[in-house]
């Protein structure tokens, strides 16, 4: 059995975009895609690491998106954190199927589904090595699962936030687009948000750079990234400072 270095993190908070769980769809949930990262979330656990999570409904709806074609933001917003709730179960579903105990805390209450959002008792789900994956954004409209996942990391005194994203980190414009995109190491929430780098919305830097809480943007199609970084290893970008 090869020996693994103990992970540099205690507790921490994996925030992703619905969009990461559609793989080549258009839209929806890709269930291999699903089972995939549940994977790669189980191998963290693994590694005695107590797991947030929160995940975006950009795959299933974007307020945004909803108010931009004449619905008012306010309902736009609250189709999107019932999407988040969704794509929320199927995570859940998915890892537990590993064998992962898992709860969905939701901030809009919706008994028969999961459970409510009351803090100790989430604390007390990750003491007992449960992944909880909070779903329903804050429950308010206008706040998007960026500023609900630093908002609940720092409730739940997450020692950093992991971005899991498409790209291995924060470049100063789209390497997709741009071939000369140069790849931040480190780089402070002042940057971001002087440089709208995009990492998060501007409230949830803010929230993050209020609470010295760092974020580590990295890729989740690089399999087993997120475990390499807890072990030092990989490409990231560390916000801080």
């Amino acid at each position: 059995m090869t020996h693994t270095p103990p992970a540099s993190y205690h507790r921490v908070m994996l925030k992703i975009s619905g969009e990461a769980l559609m793989g080549d769809q258009g839209y929806g949930l890709h269930p291999p895609t699903v089972q995939r990262i549940a994977q790669e979330v189980k191998s963290v656990h693994e590694m005695g690491v107590e797991i947030c999570m929160v995940i975006g409904g950009g795959n299933i709806f974007r307020g945004l998106a909803g108010s931009a074609q004449g619905m008012e933001r306010t309902t736009a917003d609250y189709m999107g954190m019932l999407a988040t709730v969704m794509n929320a179960l199927a995570m859940q579903s998915a890892l537990e199927s590993l064998g992962v105990f898992t709860r969905v805390i939701s901030a809009i209450p919706m008994d028969q589904v999961c459970e409510p959002y009351i803090r100790r008792r989430a604390v007390r789900h990750l003491e007992k090595k449960r992944v909880c994956i909070f779903a329903a954004g804050t429950g308010n409209p206008y706040f998007t699962t960026d500023t609900a996942a630093t908002l609940r990391a720092n409730e739940m005194a997450c020692e950093a936030i992991f971005k899991g994203t498409k790209v291995d980190g924060v470049y100063d414009k789209d390497p997709k687009k741009h071939a000369d995109a140069k790849r931040y190491d480190l780089v402070t929430y002042d940057e971001v948000l002087q440089k709208n780098l995009g990492v998060m919305d501007a409230s949830a830097i803010a929230l993050a750079r209020d609470n010295n809480l760092p974020i580590i943007v990295f890729s989740l199609d690089e399999p087993g990234g997120f475990r390499g970084i807890l072990r030092g290893e990989g490409t990231y970008t560390r916000v801080e400072g």
